[in-house]
C-alpha cells in the first residue's frame, strides 16, 4: 500500500505541473482569440487563484513520495504523541 501512495505522489506532482501548463496555455489562447480587457482580467483571476491550488497538489505529492503518509494515526490519541 505504501508503494501505491508513493506512485500516487508522482501522479499528484505531474497533475500539478500539467494543470498549470494547460491553464496558462488555454488562457493565452483565449486572450489571443478575444483580446478584450474583461477576457484578460477573467483569465488572470483564474490563473492567480489556481496556482496556489496546484502548488498544494505538488507539495502533497512530494510528501507522499517522501513517505510522510506511510503510517497514519488510527485514533486521536496517536495525534497527541
Amino acid at each position: 500500500m505504501n508503494q501505491v501512495k508513493r506512485w500516487a505522489g508522482v501522479i499528484w506532482i505531474l497533475l500539478g505541473f500539467l494543470s498549470v501548463f494547460y491553464l496558462i496555455k488555454t488562457g493565452l489562447a483565449e486572450i489571443a482569440a478575444k483580446p478584450l480587457l474583461d477576457t484578460k482580467i477573467q483569465w488572470a483571476v483564474f490563473i492567480v487563484i489556481f496556482i496556489p491550488i496546484a502548488i498544494g497538489m505538488v507539495i502533497f505529492g512530494w510528501y507522499a513520495i517522501r513517505g510522510e503518509y506511510d503510517h497514519l494515526p488510527e485514533s486521536s490519541e496517536e495525534l497527541v504523541d
